[in-house]
């Protein structure tokens, strides 16, 4: 009697993930090369979780096919792994030839920018042109942000940026009384913020301002006291957070401060009433010299003072740092 052949093992196969990201690590890294205004490591940045979803996808459709075809030793007719490593090269390709100088864009990019990382200072003055008040709007995507007051204008104001980067747009305009100020940098795609780009502001400190800051990433020092701010509104991205509103104050103030800051540290005056309302994913609490009030922070001349600062704070703020000076 023969004996039965024994069965044909499943051949084991290679994973196709190295070779995945040694190409796409490959064309982001020579795209750089060529182009100086590309940056590879924050495309990555923002982009690395496609591997992970289209490999997995890959894989999951190979053991589908493993599982319904379980006497067939050989690879699917189509391997799910290396459609997912056809797609993961095509859309890295497409995304550097997108990104790269090389692509005219609205951003202004060309041929000729082949200095994309060269580094610009500039500087800008407005003139308060007769407004009794100003609304202020600040929107940086990324890097060092420094403001404060002591300007004898509505601003005076210092850049520093990449040149690939794109100039800070400063925009004005009064009517009747009231003042409209717009500063903004178009983001181009900052995946982890970029420290070389700096803004210096200067405001004035007599006119009543409105004031709201955008940040994206990196670190705002916000030394506001001695301006007269009417309302505050920060909205922060990764990083660090510092505001100064010590000082003495004749009207009121309502603040509202929210995003995913690493840390945020908050200085206000001892001689006026303050509430802070700290909710939503918020970690360590550090308030020396503060009561607990429901949900809230308040010091000893809450509710005693003609003026008083109100803050709400939101979001996921590491750790968030209380003092009175």
């Amino acid at each position: 009697m023969t004996d039965p052949a024994p069965p044909v093992p499943n051949p084991r196969h290679r994973s196709y993930v190295g070779p995945i990201i040694l190409i796409v690590l490959g064309v982001l890294f020579l795209t750089g090369n060529l182009f100086p205004g590309f940056d590879p490591w924050r495309l990555l940045w923002l982009f690395w979780p496609l591997i992970l979803i289209l490999v997995g996808l890959g894989r999951i459709w190979d053991i589908h096919y493993a599982h319904q075809h379980p006497n067939q030793p050989t690879r699917p007719p189509v391997s799910g792994m290396g459609v997912a490593g056809i797609i993961v090269l095509a859309l890295f390709l497409m995304l550097a030839w997108h990104h790269s100088p090389v692509w005219d864009d609205p951003y202004g990019w060309s041929w000729a920018d082949r200095d994309g990382g060269a580094h610009v200072h500039d500087t800008q003055a407005v003139e308060v042109q007769g407004a009794k008040s100003v609304s202020a709007d600040l929107e940086m995507p990324a890097g060092q942000l420094t403001l404060t007051g002591g300007s004898p204008r509505l601003l005076d104001a210092d850049f520093d940026y990449e040149k690939h980067e794109g100039k800070p747009a400063v925009d004005y305009d009064v009517s009747g009384d009231h003042g409209e100020l717009s500063v903004k940098q178009r983001e181009r795609h900052h995946f982890f913020g970029n420290n070389d780009n700096a803004w210096n502001l200067r405001f004035n400190d007599a006119v009543p301002t409105d004031l709201r800051v955008h940040m994206g990433a990196g670190q705002s020092d916000l030394r506001l006291n001695g301006m007269n701010l009417t309302a505050l509104d920060v909205q922060m991205g990764a990083g660090e957070l510092n505001l100064d509103l010590t000082g003495e104050r004749k009207t009121s103030l309502q603040g509202d401060i929210q995003g995913g800051a690493g840390r945020a540290t908050i200085r206000l005056p001892k001689g006026v009433g303050v509430r802070v309302y700290a909710s939503g994913g918020m970690g360590a609490i550090n308030a020396s010299g503060f009561a607990r009030d429901g949900g809230a922070y308040v010091n000893d001349l809450y509710g005693k003072t003609p003026s008083a600062i109100s803050l709400n704070i939101h979001g996921g703020v590491g750790e968030l740092d209380l003092v009175q000076e």
